[in-house]
């Protein structure tokens, strides 16, 4: 039983892991386990220690939202970032990569030596049919 440790000391009534310290009356006693969060007419959330007697509900509710909040930024920025990775691989800020204008002179290349072949098999092909006379 937890309140047999009331007046004391933080450190014997954590030694229970289902006890509560109040710093402020200087009570233990049980964790409320169907809340989350011990209710204020127990023990205020500054005088509240669970676990290890340096750290109180508030501040550890403070540091963890703002670990919370920091992680889910840095997730937000990591898949701003990779979305917009993706969309300007072709682009950036308007202005075409040289990769993207190299691989374009390429295929402008390739474009005009398959005009060039068809041109020169055509002119053959007609050669042909006009000397076995099929024109």
């Amino acid at each position: 039983d937890c309140r047999q440790y009331t007046n004391r000391s933080c450190e014997e009534c954590l030694k229970n892991v289902t006890c509560l310290w109040c710093a402020s009356s200087g009570r233990c006693m049980e964790y409320p386990v169907r809340r989350v969060l011990p209710p204020a007419d127990l023990c205020e959330l500054r005088s509240a220690r669970w676990g290890v007697c340096w750290v109180n509900f508030e501040a550890l509710i403070i540091a963890m939202s703002v670990v919370g909040g920091t992680f889910l930024i840095m997730l937000g920025v990591c898949c701003c970032c990779c979305c917009c990775k993706k969309k300007s691989k072709k682009q950036v800020l308007g202005v075409p990569y040289k990769d993207d204008e190299r691989a374009a002179r390429e295929r402008e290349k390739r474009r005009v030596r398959q005009e060039e072949r068809r041109a020169e098999m055509k002119s053959r092909h007609d050669e042909i049919r006009r000397k076995y006379g099929t024109v």
